[in-house]
């Protein structure tokens, strides 16, 4: 658990608005003035993963975060064809429902490094305009990707049944496995955790969600394409004991992006914004500050 204040769940909710996507409510957040920055959750939580980061980044930038489709306190249609592409979307139908129209900047975890990839394809195809994209623990490469137990039971034949009989005790067990060993998170986060995934009936879904597995797969060689050829700023911030997309998933960034920007947190796991925010939030800042020296010394030239 972070040191840094952060706000309360019950708080966060009632700060929360709505806007409608393909006929689905859709839960979203914003706050602060200045360059757009998009914050993108990952699976299987929602966008108060953030709010350690949310009033520092709030001083700073317009945040603009939602909980995707089938998370958190957005709907969570039972008979869904979940994908990516169509969380990319959401991504921009919601960026367009706030009237943005910048260049926006990226701040992604987990399952939304996935969607974060997708958008940075689109930017390179052109149907968006990203400034900067800086990925927290997600799998980048579906070869570095080591899924847990549980999702793995999720992508199997008995999946829908899994999802189901998914409770507090299992998801306090998987995220025993995934945070750092001096990170755990408390009692009460669990309890706020699992308030967002259980609600709307969220572990009817997971099975359906899980599918994001086998489409980083089928995404994987556009979305490492466009890695490998955008101009646009990337960074990595990593916790390094992650065992799901950890130092390993980091090695390969390295090995696969040139001139690779990457920041490995020691002894801390999958979570890192809310196991580490303070260093997750210099680590962001000391990559923002660079981008505006570079930006102020482009002009000069």
């Amino acid at each position: 658990m972070s040191a840094r204040p952060g706000i309360a769940l019950a708080d966060w909710r009632a700060q929360g608005l709505n806007f409608s996507f393909q006929g689905h409510a859709v839960r979203y957040w914003t706050a602060g003035q200045g360059e757009p920055l998009l914050l993108i959750h990952g699976f299987p939580t929602a966008s108060w993963d953030w709010h350690y980061l949310w009033a520092p980044l709030a001083a700073r930038y317009r945040l603009i975060a939602c909980d995707m489709l089938g998370f958190g306190d957005s709907a969570k249609p039972r008979d869904h064809a979940y994908s990516l592409l169509e969380q990319a979307d959401l991504q921009q139908a919601l960026l367009a429902h706030l009237g943005v129209s910048a260049s926006v900047h990226v701040l992604a975890h987990d399952y939304g490094d996935s969607v974060a990839q997708e958008l940075l394809a689109r930017h390179q195809d052109g149907r968006i305009a990203l400034a900067s994209c800086v990925f927290l623990n997600g799998g980048l490469f579906p070869e570095t990707h080591h899924p847990v137990l549980v999702q793995k039971l999720l992508l199997s034949p008995i999946g829908p049944l899994i999802g189901r009989l998914f409770s507090r005790k299992k998801l306090a067990a998987s995220f025993a496995q995934v945070f750092g060993p001096h990170t755990q998170p408390s009692i009460s986060e669990l309890d706020d955790f699992w308030s967002l995934i259980a609600a709307n009936d969220g572990p009817g879904v997971m099975h359906r969600l899980i599918r994001y597995i086998p489409e980083r797969r089928q995404q994987r060689e556009r979305w490492v394409t466009a890695m490998q050829a955008t101009a646009v700023p990337m960074r990595v911030i990593d916790g390094a004991d992650d065992p799901i997309s950890g130092a390993h998933m980091v090695a390969r960034y390295r090995e696969l992006i040139a001139n690779a920007d990457t920041v490995l947190l020691d002894g801390i796991g999958h979570y890192p914004q809310t196991e580490a925010a303070d260093q997750v939030l210099t680590h962001y800042l000391q990559f923002r500050k660079r981008l505006e020296t570079k930006e102020c010394s482009d002009a000069l030239s």
